[in-house]
C-alpha cells in the first residue's frame, strides 16, 4: 500500500542524543581525541610502517566516505541539485578545470595545496561549532546573541592561534607556502589568542549552565573540549617545547580520521531521518555506507591511477592534486550544505517535537546512482544496467584493494623486494623511485641508486629535493662530468635555487671552468646574499685571480653572516678565523692597513677563545709581517715570538718550520746576530727533515749560506742551539 509521503511523521528523537549518549560524546564530540592522539603520537616513531598503512586503510573507512556523504547529500535529489546548482554544476566544472590545470602547470600546485592545509582546520573549527549550537538547542537552551558571539569568538580564536603556528617561520615542505613570520611576532599574538579561546568558553559557558545543567551542557562543553585538543594544545606545545606543528600531517592526519568520523555520525543520522520523512521505506543504513564507501573510492583512486598509467604522469603528485581539489571542492559544497538556520536541516537535527517541512521534506530523486538512499542504485528493472551497477562496485573495491597493497608494498622503506615489486605494478612514481633509490643506497649499490634517482627526476623534475639527491648521488659515485650537465639542466627548472648554483659552481671550477663557476657564485649571492659558501667560494676565487679588492668584499660578507648566525653549522669557528686572516691578508695587499692589522687582531682573539693555536699562530706571523712593513720592529718580533710559542703546542713540524724561517729571515734584515738568524734556520731545517721537496731545499740553501759566513760560530751555535733560539725568542726591545 502507497502512503504519501507528506502524511508520514518523521521518527522523533527520544532525548537530545542523536544515537546513544556514549556513541555521541565519543564520536560526535570527539570526546576520544586524546587517548587516540596519544596513541597516534606514541605509535608514529615506534610502528612507523604499521602505522602509515593502517592509516591509509582508515582513510578508505572514513576519509574517503566522509567526502562522498557531502556528494550524496547535493546530488541525491533534484531539489538539492537544484536549490545548490552553483556548487553542484558550476563549482564542480571549476574545480575539475582546477585539477587539469594543476597537472598542466605545476608551479600552481603549491598555491592551491597551501590553501587546502589552511582551510582544513576552519572547515574542522566550522564543524565543532555547528555541532555545538545543535546539541544547545536540542537540550532546549536558548542562546542569546552575546553567547553566541563568545562561542564564536573562541572558535575563531583558537583556529587562530593554530594558523598563526603554520604561518611562524619557513615551510620545510615545498608545497605549502608559508609567510615565515618571526616568532618573536607570533608568540605574544598566538598567546592572546589562546587566552582568548579560554575567557570566552568560560564567560559563554558559564551563564549556559546556570540557566541549564552541567548534564545538559555535556555535550557541547565536550565539544569545546575537542577543540582545545585539536587547535590550543598543539600550540602551547609547540611555545613550550622543541615540539613543531607539521602542517601537512596534522591537517591530513588523524585529524582528519577524527573529523571524517564525526562527520559520518551526523551524516548518517541526518539522511535516516530524511529519508523516512520522504516515505522511503527502502533505505538501509548499511546500503548507505556501502555507497559512501565505493563513492569515497571513486572519488581518490581511480583518477590518480589513471593520469599516472595514461599520461607517465608522477603518481604522488597527481595524488595530491585530487586531494587538494576534493578536499576544497568539499569545504565550498558543505559550507553551502549544512545551515542550521535552513527549516529543513533544523527540523531533522534539533526539532524533538516537530514534523519535517512538507515542502522540504524530500525532492525528486534524480535518475543515477545517487538515487534513493543507496539501495535502489543496486536495483533496476533492466537486469544488466544491474549487473554493470554492481560490477562497477566490486571493480572499485578490487581497485582500492590493489591500491592498498601497493601503498603497503612502496611505504616499506629498506625492504627493496617490496618497493621493486610496487614499482611493477606502477613505475611513475617518484616517491616509489626515491624508496628505491635508499635501499639500494643502503646496500652500497652506487650505480642502482644513482638510476633510481633518475628515474625519479625524470617522473618529476620539478621536485627540487629529489634534484638535489640525485646530483648527490652522482657526486659521491664520482660522476662529476654528469652531475655538472644534471645542474645545469635543474637551473632551467629552478633558476633561483642557491644550492643547485653553488653546487654546479663547485662543478664548473671542478672540471675546469673558473669563469662559469664564478658567475654561477655571484648568481647564488644575488639569489639569497645572507648564503655564507658562496661568499667563500667567490672570495677565493677572487684571491687566486690576484683581485684583493673584490675578495676582500667577500670575505667580510662571510664575517658578517657568522657574527649573524654564530651557531649557523654551515659557518664553523676555523672558517671564521681563516675567514678574518684572509680578509687582512687582502687589506694588506690593497694598502689598508688599519683594517688589516683590526682583522688580524680579530682572528686572534677568535682563535684564543677557540683554543686554536696553529690558526692563532698563523694571525700572528702574518700580522708581523704588516707591523714589519709600517717599520715597527718591536711589535713584529713580539708577534713573531707570541706565534712560535704557540708552534710548540699546534703540533704542526711544517708549519712550525715555515714560522722559524721566516723569523729568521725578520732577524737578518734587522741586523741582529748572525748567529740567532742561523739557529732559526737549523731547527727550521731540523723539523722539515725527510719532507724534502722545494722549501726544504730552500731552507738548508739559505742555513748553508750563513753557516758558511759564520765560520766557527756555527758549530757552536749548533752545540747551543736551544739556548740560542731561548735568546731569539726573548730579545729586549732595545735590541731594535
Amino acid at each position: 500500500m502507497n502512503t504519501r509521503a507528506d502524511s508520514i511523521p518523521v521518527s522523533l528523537p527520544t532525548g537530545p542524543w542523536i544515537y546513544r549518549p556514549w556513541l555521541d560524546l565519543l564520536v560526535g564530540c570527539g570526546a576520544w581525541s586524546a587517548p587516540l592522539l596519544v596513541i597516534a603520537t606514541w605509535l608514529t616513531p615506534s610502528h612507523s610502517h604499521a602505522w602509515v598503512v593502517a592509516f591509509y586503510l582508515l582513510a578508505v573507512a572514513f576519509n574517503y566516505p566522509h567526502f562522498m556523504a557531502t556528494v550524496y547529500r547535493a546530488y541525491h535529489t533534484r531539489a538539492d541539485f537544484e536549490k545548490h546548482k552553483i556548487f553542484t554544476l558550476h563549482l564542480t566544472l571549476l574545480m575539475v578545470l582546477t585539477g587539469v590545470l594543476l597537472h598542466a602547470f605545476y608551479w600552481l600546485l603549491p598555491w592551491v595545496f597551501t590553501l587546502y592545509i589552511c582551510w582544513s582546520p576552519w572547515h574542522y573549527t566550522g564543524q565543532n561549532y555547528g555541532l555545538l549550537m545543535m546539541f544547545v538547542r536540542r537540550n532546549g537552551a536558548a542562546l542569546t546573541p552575546e553567547e553566541r558571539r563568545w562561542i564564536r569568538t573562541a572558535f575563531v580564536a583558537s583556529y587562530l592561534m593554530l594558523l598563526g603556528s603554520f604561518q611562524t617561520g619557513g615551510s620545510t615542505d615545498p608545497l605549502i607556502l608559508s609567510l615565515g613570520v618571526p616568532a618573536k611576532f607570533t608568540l605574544p599574538a598566538r598567546l592572546v589568542l589562546g587566552t582568548t579561546f579560554a575567557a570566552s568558553i568560560f564567560i559563554a559557558f558559564r551563564r549556559l549552565i546556570l540557566r541549564s545543567s552541567w548534564s545538559a551542557m555535556a555535550a557541547p562543553l565536550t565539544l569545546a573540549l575537542t577543540q582545545f585538543l585539536w587547535f590550543v594544545v598543539p600550540t602551547l606545545l609547540e611555545l613550550h617545547t622543541a615540539y613543531q606543528i607539521p602542517q601537512t600531517r596534522y591537517s591530513s592526519g588523524i585529524l582528519a580520521v577524527l573529523h571524517s568520523a564525526q562527520y559520518l555520525w551526523i551524516t548518517s543520522y541526518y539522511q535516516q531521518r530524511e529519508a523516512r520523512a520522504a516515505g522511503q521505506p527502502g533505505w538501509r543504513m548499511a546500503a548507505y555506507f556501502l555507497t559512501l564507501i565505493a563513492g569515497g573510492i571513486a572519488l581518490f583512486i581511480p583518477g590518480p591511477w589513471l593520469v599516472s598509467r595514461v599520461f607517465h604522469f608522477d603518481f604522488t603528485t597527481s595524488f595530491l592534486i585530487f586531494t587538494a581539489v576534493v578536499n576544497i571542492h568539499h569545504f565550498i559544497l558543505d559550507g553551502a550544505l549544512w545551515k542550521l538556520r535552513d527549516s529543513r536541516i533544523a527540523s531533522l537535527l534539533i526539532d524533538r517535537v516537530g514534523k519535517a517541512q512538507p515542502s522540504e521534506r524530500a525532492g525528486t530523486p534524480l535518475a543515477g546512482p545517487m538515487s534513493a538512499g543507496g539501495a535502489p542504485w543496486f536495483r533496476s528493472r533492466i537486469p544488466s544496467l544491474a549487473a554493470f551497477r554492481v560490477s562497477v562496485v566490486i571493480l572499485l573495491f578490487l581497485w582500492s584493494g590493489m591500491d592498498q597493497i601497493h601503498f603497503a608494498l612502496g611505504t616499506d622503506e629498506g625492504n627493496l623486494g617490496a618497493l621493486l615489486l610496487a614499482a611493477r605494478m606502477n613505475p611513475y612514481d617518484s616517491m616509489l623511485q626515491a624508496r628505491i633509490a635508499f635501499a639500494e643506497a643502503r646496500k652500497g649499490q652506487k650505480y642502482e641508486e644513482v638510476a633510481a634517482l633518475t628515474r625519479a627526476v625524470a617522473i618529476n623534475p620539478h621536485s627540487s629535493a629529489l634534484q638535489h639527491a640525485c646530483a648527490r648521488a652522482m657526486i659521491e659515485d664520482g660522476e662529476y662530468v654528469e652531475a655538472y650537465d644534471h645542474y645545469a639542466k635543474m637551473l632551467g627548472i629552478f633558476p633561483r635555487d642557491p644550492d643547485a648554483l653553488v653546487n654546479y659552481g663547485l662543478l664548473a671550477a671542478r672540471l675546469g671552468h673558473p669563469d662559469e663557476a664564478m658567475a654561477s657564485w655571484e648568481r647564488a649571492v644575488q639569489v639569497d646574499p645572507n648564503q655564507p659558501n658562496p661568499h667563500l667560494y667567490l672570495a677565493e676565487a677572487f684571491d687566486q685571480k690576484g683581485e684583493a679588492a673584490k675578495a676582500a668584499r667577500h670575505w667580510e660578507a662571510f664575517l658578517r653572516f657568522r657574527t649573524a648566525h654564530p651557531a649557523d653549522p654551515t659557518a664553523g669557528p676555523r672558517q671564521e678565523i681563516s675567514a678574518a686572516i684572509q680578509l687582512a691578508d687582502d687589506e694588506s695587499r690593497i694598502n689598508h692597513a688599519d683594517a688589516a692589522s683590526t682583522a688580524y687582531l680579530s682572528a686572534i682573539v677568535l682563535a684564543e677563545h677557540a683554543g686554536d693555536a696553529k690558526l692563532e699562530s698563523l694571525a700572528l706571523v702574518h700580522l708581523a709581517d704588516l707591523q714589519e712593513k709600517a717599520n715597527d720592529a718591536k711589535s713584529a718580533a713580539h708577534s713573531y715570538e707570541r706565534g712560535l710559542r704557540l708552534d710548540q703546542k699546534a703540533g704542526d713540524p711544517r708549519s712550525e718550520a715555515f714560522d722559524w724561517f721566516n723569523y729568521g729571515q725578520f732577524l737578518r734584515r734587522h741586523g741582529l746576530p748572525d748567529e740567532l738568524a742561523y739557529a732559526c734556520f737549523l731547527h727550521a731545517e731540523t723539523l722539515m727533515a725527510g719532507m724534502g721537496g722545494h722549501d726544504f731545499e730552500t731552507v738548508r740553501s739559505i742555513r748553508r749560506q750563513v753557516e758558511s759566513h759564520l765560520g766557527r760560530k756555527a758549530v757552536a751555535t749548533q752545540r747551543n742551539l736551544p739556548a740560542v733560539l731561548a735568546r731569539a725568542t726573548d730579545l729586549p726591545p732595545g735590541s731594535f
